[in-house]
């Protein structure tokens, strides 16, 4: 059965090479005077891209101040440190330039600053919803996590290591930049972590149950295919512009709900569990993805055996020939496969993470306390479930 939804996808994509010339028009065609430059990476200031993005702002008269450091599984300190930086500055827009983590700490910035004497961490205990937030826009040099264009943003509390994600379309950003170019230095790894990330950003909308359109199916069947050919061709050639073009516009399209229209919600516990995998151990996201899937996958099959079989066959090619149980195990053999096959690991084991039983105990206590008791659309997860994917996991 097809379910009613609402689909909004605002954010202006200037996709290509020498795209970055638009970056001065798009700031004025919404309204930015002053603008934050937030980044992460030293990749982004050796190759010049930085300094380009500041000749282009001296050029336009616009005003900026820049603020680096934004790190994998990004920081509330950082956040806060940026909502300091942007109030003496009276910043009225910020520039992510970078990839999910630098948005997602433009985003918690943009929100912080546009409302005043609140915490901003509030926000990801759920405890209150945003009310305004200032223009974001991107520039992006990472694709992974489709912030660019999404309504989330993630952050990792340093006192408490908890890893919380919010949501609001407040957030959205209104430009993103992307030129696939600015992807060729990405070591392999990082790049394999992201194509992961971009899969599993489609498979938790495509694993639910109560219902599924099928014309969706065939678009999030489509980018999980995309992304794995084109992951494949990146590991022996990361040279490849089309390849790195693939990836990018497959980030962006798995992440802006796109993927979930028509569908009886969306899982998003595999998310939910590398989060607190993140929050405790800082390992890389798509990796951690990666290690926790194939755990979750033999834990909840059996509640949506046909989504399985038809995963296994339209994205893993398997051959329709025994029963649907059969079938199911084999795609997710093959999705195993696949990860090693791009040098990503399927357990915690590989990830390099050993847990003792207790930490499993309170892995699965925090992710629980993080989804409000209980989360999944698949199959609906408790604590003591959560506990033995974890478990199941090593």
């Amino acid at each position: 059965m097809v379910h009613n939804f609402n689909y909004y996808s605002p954010t202006e994509i200037v996709f290509g090479k020498d795209t970055l010339k638009e970056v001065g028009r798009c700031i004025k065609k919404y309204s930015g005077t002053k603008v934050l430059v937030v980044y992460g990476s030293k990749r982004v200031k050796e190759k010049g891209l930085l300094d380009e993005i500041c000749a282009i702002l001296n050029q336009e008269n616009i005003q900026y101040q820049c603020l680096g450091g934004v790190v994998p599984n990004p920081l509330l300190s950082k956040v806060r440190e940026g909502i300091c930086l942007g109030e003496k500055m009276q910043a009225d827009f910020l520039l992510a330039v970078g990839g999910g983590s630098v948005i997602d700490t433009a985003k918690a910035i943009a929100m912080g600053l546009a409302e005043k004497g609140q915490d901003i961490w509030d926000l990801y205990e759920n405890k209150r919803e945003a009310k305004a937030c200032l223009p974001v826009g991107s520039i992006l040099t990472i694709a992974a996590a489709g912030s660019e264009s999404s309504s989330a943003s993630v952050l990792t509390n340093d006192e408490t290591k908890e890893k919380r994600g919010y949501e609001s379309d407040l957030c959205r950003p209104k430009f993103a930049i992307m030129n696939p170019e600015w992807m060729y230095s990405l070591p392999d790894y990082q790049t394999q972590s992201g194509c992961v990330d971009i899969m599993m950003h489609t498979m938790e909308r495509y694993f639910t149950s109560g219902g599924n359109m099928a014309l969706t199916d065939a678009l999030a069947e489509g980018i999980m295919r995309t992304v794995m050919k084109n992951s494949i061709i990146l590991r022996n050639d990361p040279l490849n512009y089309d390849a790195r073009a693939e990836i990018m516009w497959a980030g962006s399209l798995s992440h802006n709900n796109l993927t979930s229209c028509g569908n009886a919600g969306s899982d998003f516990s595999s998310h939910m569990l590398e989060h607190e995998l993140g929050g405790m151990y800082n390992v890389t996201h798509g990796a951690g993805l990666a290690a926790i899937w194939p755990s979750w996958a033999r834990y909840v099959y059996k509640e949506i055996t046909p989504r399985f079989v038809q995963f296994a066959v339209n994205v893993m090619g398997i051959a329709p020939n025994g029963s649907d149980e059969e079938i199911a195990l084999k795609g997710i053999e093959a999705m195993e496969q696949f990860y090693h096959s791009i040098g990503m690991p399927t357990t915690l084991s590989e990830l390099g993470l050993h847990p003792s039983e207790e930490e499993c105990r309170l892995l699965a206590k925090k992710c629980a306390r993080a989804c409000g008791g209980s989360h999944g659309s698949a199959k609906v997860l408790h604590e003591d479930d959560m506990y033995c994917i974890y478990q199941n996991a090593l």
